[in-house]
């Protein structure tokens, strides 16, 4: 199964489990999404569950808040990550705040997906990787399923969690291949060890999982065994697996695809430093994407991104 099979069998069971479960976004219907995710459902389930909307994030985004708000359990698909941010007055000031600001009284049960990141050449308005933004703010969960398995429980988590839950799928991922197994223990909470190691830890996220593990497996040739850690939840951030793996390694590199200034990785390695100080036998290493719009050219995009060629020469630097 693929990725995007997974997440769309996943949308297919809340579907059919759960009347109060419809989506939402452009294109979603007739055209079966940008990423084929919803392919087929519209002739499944019909107009009133499956919904087209106008290219309006705000619109479309705020009457999901409403929605969650009356009892129901919309999906949200928003195009890619960048055209969320005319959305972020209903996320940041409505979704992520109604709970708290209202005592309690309600509560917004949205689940919003979203394609994230580069590699693809669609250039700088279709390929940053935003998510450490959302991963800010509080009253929201951040999520980012580098596997199949992950994509299809981490939808089905999201739509129990009463809070609004953000699901940030690359867009590189959507034809990789894998089995769905069964629902990992806090799969909305807790990072994963992907590749178990003794001399460094690596912490990444998304694709950025599995250009880690291709460098862990260059390194381990020349006798540097990597822990790969894949944080799958952003926020909350899961620093107790990070701070375990460093007592063991005693080193640390951060891989995000994120712009460096302000990014995840900061925020990884700031408490990496503040509680794990101690055991730290080397700087932080951080392998950021370049700090410039993504670019359409292949080749220059390609060295935007933090790749496996570059994860190496971070891990090098932290053991020389």
């Amino acid at each position: 199964m693929t990725y995007r099979e997974a997440i769309r069998a996943a949308l297919r069971e809340a579907l059919a489990n759960d009347e109060r479960v419809f989506l939402m976004g452009e294109d979603i219907g007739r055209y079966g999404g940008a990423f084929a995710v919803t392919h087929g459902l519209l002739e499944e389930y019909g107009p009133d569950r499956i919904r087209d909307t106008p290219l309006c994030e705000s619109a479309f985004v705020g009457s999901g808040i409403g929605a969650a708000m009356g009892g129901m359990r919309p999906i949200v698909e928003v195009m890619t990550i960048n055209f969320s941010l005319l959305a972020l007055d209903q996320i940041v000031n409505n979704a992520a705040a109604i709970r708290y600001m209202s005592g309690g009284q309600f509560s917004v049960p949205l689940v919003v997906r979203m394609a994230t990141g580069g590699g693809r050449q669609m250039a700088a308005q279709h390929a940053h990787s935003l998510e450490g933004w959302y991963a800010h703010v509080p009253g929201i969960k951040a999520l980012a399923p580098a596997t199949v398995s992950d994509a299809y429980w981490m939808l089905l988590a999201a739509l129990e969690d009463p809070n609004p839950v953000f699901l940030f799928e690359h867009a590189t991922l959507y034809p990789a291949e894998g089995e769905i197994g069964d629902r990992p223990p806090g799969v909305l909470e807790r990072a994963s060890i992907r590749r178990p190691g003794s001399d460094v830890t690596a912490v990444a996220y998304g694709a950025s999982v599995w250009r880690t593990l291709e460098a862990a497996e260059t390194l381990a040739e020349r006798g540097i065994e990597v822990e790969v850690i894949d944080l799958r939840s952003l926020r909350p951030l899961d620093m107790e697996s990070v701070l375990e793996s460093l007592a063991r390694t005693h080193r640390l590199v951060v891989v995000d695809e994120g712009w460096r200034t302000g990014s995840l990785a900061a925020e990884v390695s700031a408490q990496a430093m503040e509680q794990g100080f101690d055991d730290l036998d080397a700087p932080v290493g951080r392998i950021c994407g370049a700090e410039v719009p993504m670019p359409y050219a292949k080749h220059l995009e390609d060295a935007a991104l933090p790749g496996p060629s570059r994860i190496v020469e971070a891990v090098d630097a932290v053991v020389a």
